[in-house]
């Protein structure tokens, strides 16, 4: 994927998940320049859990913590989702409002808005900092490869994947990644304070 040229941040649109920030922080971040390297860059539009539609730019102004998952797997991504939820948990409170947990599906076709809901709910996810993603075919391979996701269709409704959190600072930049299946949370919780700290 070509990078595209470096553009201005622009004003941070009002969403209601992830976006909750002191005035003077949002003024800093969005007068700052997008690096080539930055996520944001991304031009895929992407649908929630709320069925909003959304550009990954859109959450600028937060440290970004990401999987990749499908809803109907039995196996690796119910193992992610205990993860993702034992980060946000370990995180102190005073941290989680600068913090999005994003949960992006490798299965749009499946993941509608309304199952990614559902899924939410069963997984008790439903605070603001918790984030379902879904989009095209096309721009779910793209976003993978940023972040080294491998993932393979090996069945109707399966799928061999990649099991990796990802963590991007407030510039959309990536700063950390782990294996899930951890049994220890110490360095990528730490990672998360570091940047919300370094970025305020």
């Amino acid at each position: 994927m070509k990078k595209l040229m470096m553009v201005v941040l622009v004003i941070l649109v009002g969403l209601q998940s992830c976006n909750s920030k002191k005035e003077e922080s949002n003024t800093k971040i969005e007068t700052e320049v997008i690096s080539e390297l930055s996520v944001f860059n991304l031009p895929s539009e992407w649908t929630t859990q709320d069925n909003k539609h959304i550009e990954i730019k859109e959450l600028k102004g937060n440290v970004l913590v990401m999987v990749m998952i499908y809803t109907s797997c039995k196996t690796a991504c119910p193992r992610l989702v205990a993860d993702m939820r034992q980060i946000e948990q370990l995180l102190p409170e005073k941290y989680k409002s600068d913090v999005c947990f994003l949960l992006i599906s490798i299965d749009p076709k499946t993941d509608t808005p309304e199952r990614l809901k559902a899924f939410a709910i069963k997984n008790k996810m439903m605070s603001k900092q918790w984030l379902f993603l879904q989009s095209t075919e096309e721009n779910t391979r793209e976003f993978a490869a940023v972040l080294g996701v491998n993932y393979k269709k090996i069945a109707p409704i399966d799928f061999s994947h990649s099991n990796i959190i990802s963590v991007f600072n407030k510039k959309g930049e990536l700063v950390f990644q782990q294996e899930g299946f951890t049994t220890s949370y110490d360095t990528i919780v730490s990672k998360i304070i570091g940047e919300v700290s370094k970025a305020n």
